[in-house]
């Protein structure tokens, strides 16, 4: 017998608990043919020895917005770090605004107001930017600042008259005028002048964010919301950008999409269901083993740094404040329910407590009026909830989506904006395994950075940017961390079949690592490089040579 490959002289964590080791490993059409002693007397057309390295299954992302990955690797980068003052912002702007033609926009992102004296100002950014329009997105997503020139454009010269948004908010100062910061839907205000996105830009931005998630040792992400540009997509072709993408050899990781809510429909024609879906009955599961439709997304609230998202409990020295609600619980009821009942599985981003309840409701509701126990419904980031929510997610077979990397990034930002009695509450993991539910691994990338060596880092240790520990007793080992990272997020989208393990008839799809992630000290995981990265079988990234 002949095949394609064999991986030789590894040491492969294959994540199978009946064969844990293994040190060779073949590939034929893609997929794993056998490992060790079933490779014995086989020849392959290829034989890589890997020199004694580390490998793990492929690293699989969760909740990774691939498309706007790539636009922030080729925007104005204002994170912290890289900016450490508002004047560092206005330089960058200007200088930044001297290399662009009149009129040409001002894109950056990144910006954290935790980590400076304020957000920034809209005339302070026009006068920097010598009146070029100017938008820079905060580093959650959800929320940026204009400048005075880009409210000009959106037709409010001077500032004023700017309206109020439902699930949004206009920051104003003392004479009523808009200071500059856009929250949550208040942001279509600028959305509707720099999107829908050119497709060619959208194929930059694909092949950016792909050559890094390579790099990342990432062979599969998920991303979470396309097709709104008044939200987190780029144009409402976006199923056919990354189809081109990927028929063009532009995009090598593989990718399951989840088409943003307000890109379904009610279905018509269906006497006596309330279908809330894609015409011709597409759903979740469509599509291949490169790109697949995968659940349908949902926002439910706000951010936790930007003190938007949805609570019981008001932020901590804002006693008006509980956040905000995307859509009343009757709108959300009704998309979930309608979803469901078309077939659909949910993805619901709901960070506050407030915000998780009205999801968990809706779901139950749906379950309640057409029982379907592998929907496998999810909730994106479950950022602060209550041991009592805890045990109802996982009654109602959910699956919660946190981030790792938020611990290190934005930990202390987080723990400052609630009560310290609830800090323990905040992006709980050991406590989902704990009532029996699979956890996945995700960055949520722009949002953090999405190298999945830093987020497992964070989910083993938890200690924030200033040393704090984030929950001592929802520290995962690094074996969870890793199943998380492989296992888990295959299972948040139905493909565990495929993906999350090395074993025959699996997708050959592996990371080599510069260090064994069990072996290395729990302190030194975020050190540990990425050195290659297999899928299907081909080497895409060889940064030790093993090609020769």
């Amino acid at each position: 017998m002949r095949i394609d490959a064999i991986f030789t002289n590894g040491r492969f964590r294959t994540m199978d608990p009946d064969y844990p080791l293994a040190s060779r490993v073949g590939v034929f059409g893609g997929r794993i043919a056998g490992l060790d002693a079933e490779l014995d007397g086989v020849q392959a057309a290829e034989v890589i020895d890997l020199r004694g390295a580390a490998v793990f299954p492929g690293f699989h992302d969760a909740h990774f917005h691939l498309s706007l990955t790539g636009a922030r690797l080729a925007a104005l980068d204002l994170r912290p770090g890289k900016v450490r003052s508002l004047a560092d912002i206005y330089a960058a702007v200007a200088e930044h605004a001297r290399t662009l033609p009149a009129g040409g926009w001002v894109r950056g992102s990144g910006y954290d107001q935790n980590f400076l004296e304020s957000h920034p100002d809209a005339e302070a950014l026009h006068q920097a930017a010598g009146g070029r329009p100017v938008f820079l997105e905060h580093v959650s997503g959800h929320m940026g600042t204009a400048s005075t020139r880009a409210f000009e454009l959106a037709g409010y010269p001077g500032r004023l008259g700017v309206p109020d948004f439902a699930g949004g908010h206009v920051d104003r100062d003392g004479e009523g005028r808009a200071s500059g910061l856009l929250q949550e839907r208040a942001m279509v205000l600028i959305y509707d002048l720099v999107r829908p996105m050119d497709l060619g830009e959208v194929q930059r931005n694909l092949g950016l964010a792909g050559r890094q998630t390579l790099r990342y040792g990432l062979t599969s992400v998920t991303e979470p919301g396309v097709g709104d540009h008044r939200m987190v997509g780029n144009t409402p072709l976006d199923f056919h950008s990354y189809q081109q993408a990927v028929e063009e050899g532009t995009l090598r990781t593989r990718v399951t999409l989840m088409p943003y809510c307000t890109t379904l429909h009610a279905v018509e024609g269906m006497k006596g269901r309330n279908l809330f879906g894609l015409d011709l009955g597409i759903r979740t599961g469509l599509g291949d083993d490169r790109l697949r439709v995968g659940p349908v997304k949902i926002v439910a609230d706000g951010s936790f740094i930007g003190r938007s998202a949805a609570m019981h409990h008001c932020y901590h020295g804002e006693p008006h404040n509980h956040g905000v609600m995307q859509y009343d619980a009757e709108e959300l009821r009704a998309m979930i329910t309608g979803a469901h009942a078309a077939g659909w599985t949910v993805a619901t981003h709901a960070i506050g407590d407030a915000a998780i309840d009205h999801v968990m409701d809706a779901v139950e509701e749906a379950q309640r009026i057409l029982p379907r126990p592998g929907a496998r419904h999810r909730i994106e980031h479950f950022a602060l909830a209550s041991d009592a929510q805890v045990a109802r997610a996982a009654a109602l077979g959910l699956t919660a989506v946190p981030q790792g990397t938020f611990i290190s990034d934005f930990g202390d930002g987080m723990m400052d904006a609630v009560e310290p009695a609830l800090a323990p509450l905040i992006y709980r993991m050991k406590s989902l395994l704990n009532a029996g539910m699979v956890l996945p691994g995700s960055t949520d990338s722009p949002v953090s950075d999405g190298n999945p060596l830093v987020s497992i880092h964070d989910m083993v240790n938890r200690r924030t940017a200033s040393g704090r520990i984030l929950g001592a007793g929802e520290r995962l080992t690094v074996a969870e961390a890793v199943r998380a990272y492989t296992f888990g997020s295959a299972y948040a989208v139905g493909q565990e079949q495929d993906k999350g393990a090395l074993r025959h008839g699996m997708l050959a799809d592996f990371t080599v690592l510069s260090e064994d992630l069990f072996q290395v000290d729990p302190s030194r995981i975020r050190e540990t490089e990425v050195v290659a990265t297999v899928v299907g079988g081909e080497m895409l990234y060889d940064a030790a040579g093993f090609l020769g």
